[in-house]
């Protein structure tokens, strides 16, 4: 689910580095063959490791772009979601999330206020130089309660927003951190504001990686300082 300011350049080339590598491998497994044939065992065996060598480029680099699908590119202030909500009942809201690429979702929250989180990936200084974009990823969406004792009562709403059918960068990180150490910091960023009638929200996330979340309008506003935000 990659947004307008999505890391598809990036993406594409980590795509077609693998398929070039492919075709490399290729070339170098046919110039083997041949030499096999001739019997010239040892230039076989060369091309053969250079074979070899460029088809573990290619799983490297596919592997790498399949771990990025999904991830957005992070700017100064990038813009993340809308959200509107709309009163059901008292304490149950239908909100719908819109992300910069078009997606529009409606879930049903419980609770006095919206809880927006995200993924967060930023690189160190050599990935950077290298042209690696900081990344994020919406990850959840959720119901929360103002009241510490009803929070731990009341029914829980919570709706994930993101699905990884592989490998994810963020769990490979949290298991593995020695093996990439490349990546600078990987955390978890949430933001909140009250579920009101009839409310409109922008959410943005800025590049040290925090999110920051707004009314989008002065009816908003007004709103919100109605229930004493």
């Amino acid at each position: 689910m990659l947004g307008s300011m999505s890391l598809t350049p990036f993406l594409a080339g980590l795509f077609v580095f693998a398929g070039f590598c492919v075709l490399l491998a290729l070339a170098q497994g046919a110039r083997a063959r041949r030499h096999w044939r001739g019997r010239r065992r040892f230039a076989a065996g060369h091309r053969l490791v250079w074979c070899l060598v460029f088809l573990l480029l290619a799983m490297l680099g596919g592997l790498a772009g399949g771990m990025l699908l999904g991830w957005r590119r992070l700017a100064a202030e990038a813009p993340v979601a809308q959200i509107e909500t709309r009163r059901l009942d008292p304490q149950h809201y239908a909100v719908t999330i819109a992300t910069p690429d078009g997606v529009r979702r409606e879930v049903e929250l419980a609770g006095d206020d919206w809880q927006l989180d995200a993924r967060v990936i930023k690189w160190d200084t050599r990935a950077v130089v290298l042209g690696a974009p900081p990344l994020y990823r919406l990850d959840r969406i959720s119901g929360r309660y103002r009241d510490t004792a009803t929070e731990s009562t009341a029914p829980k709403s919570v709706v994930a927003l993101s699905s990884s059918p592989m490998t994810d960068l963020w769990q490979l990180k949290q298991r593995f951190p020695g093996w990439l150490p490349w990546v600078d910091a990987d955390y978890g960023n949430a933001a909140y504001l009250p579920l009101v009638d009839g409310g409109r929200f922008e959410v943005t996330l800025a590049a040290a990686g925090g999110l920051v979340a707004r009314p989008s309008d002065a009816a908003t506003a007004d709103k919100l300082k109605a229930t004493g935000w």
